[in-house]
């Protein structure tokens, strides 16, 4: 049995750690106000850019993929050889499942392509992605960026992202980019999701057949492929974008939670230890008692 000395030490030990768990608490709900806005204002930009680019890709597709001025990131280099995983993730821990479950994500992705013959290089986000990769695929790991000491996720940070991937595809180091990322839900709730950002994922064609209504014919001007030299580009860094800042408000989320969760233990730990410590005092005294009384009965 513990002695009250041993109860003591660690009654005292516990509470320091609820008063750390306590302040990251709340210091990851703050800042989970403005990563969450930051997440939700970015949305509709980039929802609105992928389909746009996806409908106007739709439309020239055909005519511009046998030809040499073709955009390759719309296109592709023809082949589904060689395919870059991107695994973001963040630089710390203390949050719960969320940087292993972006690691199991992107480990199955890599596992699936691997068992088809295909060639897979990886790239992490964060060093909490690169840690859990690298345990199976060291060898596949072409480089990692850490996103430590920055308070907030700026613009730069994705083209940084972007511009690496970009330079890589046009070294022809890849054929297929994938984004693995936590996609913001709710704060107790991050969905892992695989993105595909090389080439640029066409949209499902719709089939008029039915007589529904005929589409709407554009002018562009300049023509449609310069738009997408242009805009391609920039779309590929604002989806990169969009991935950081869900995947930044997903972990202040789940250190919230998590440290909220470690709290409430370390509360509930005090409470048993607190009791345990009452119970062996209490033993304690009335066997000093019984021994104080047993001495003077037998005088």
């Amino acid at each position: 049995m513990a002695s009250l000395k041993d109860l003591r030490g660690r009654i005292n030990s516990v509470k320091s750690t609820r008063k750390i768990t306590s302040a990251m608490k709340m210091v990851a709900a703050s800042k989970l106000r403005r990563a969450q806005a930051a997440a939700e204002a970015a949305r509709p930009y980039a929802e609105r850019m992928s389909a746009m680019l996806g409908r106007l890709a739709a439309n020239v597709a055909a005519n511009v993929a046998g030809t040499p001025g073709a955009p390759r990131l719309l296109v592709g280099t023809g082949r589904d050889q060689v395919h870059l995983v991107i695994a973001m993730t963040a630089d710390r821990g203390l949050a719960g499942a969320f940087n292993s479950g972006v690691g199991r994500q992107a480990r199955n992705l890599v596992r699936r392509l691997l068992s088809e013959g295909k060639t897979v290089r990886i790239l992490a986000v964060g060093r909490k992605g690169r840690d859990y990769l690298r345990r199976e695929f060291a060898d596949n790991i072409s480089g990692d960026l850490a996103l430590g000491g920055r308070k907030t996720i700026e613009f730069a940070a994705a083209k940084e992202v972007a511009d690496r991937v970009f330079e890589m595809f046009a070294r022809g180091e890849f054929d297929v980019a994938t984004v693995v990322y936590n996609r913001f839900k709710s704060v107790i709730a991050q969905i892992p999701t695989e993105m595909q950002i090389i080439p640029l994922p066409l949209p499902e064609v719709e089939d008029d057949a039915a007589g529904q209504g005929a589409r709407a014919v554009y002018e562009f001007e300049p023509d449609e492929e310069t738009i997408l030299l242009r805009l391609l580009p920039q779309n590929l860094a604002v989806q990169i974008y969009r991935a950081m800042l869900e995947s930044n408000a997903g972990f202040y989320g789940a250190q919230m939670t998590s440290m909220d969760n470690a709290t409430r233990n370390a509360g509930d730990m005090i409470n048993r230890l607190t009791q345990n410590y009452n119970r062996t005092r209490q033993a304690n005294i009335t066997r000093e008692l019984i021994e104080i009384i047993s001495g003077a009965e037998a005088l």
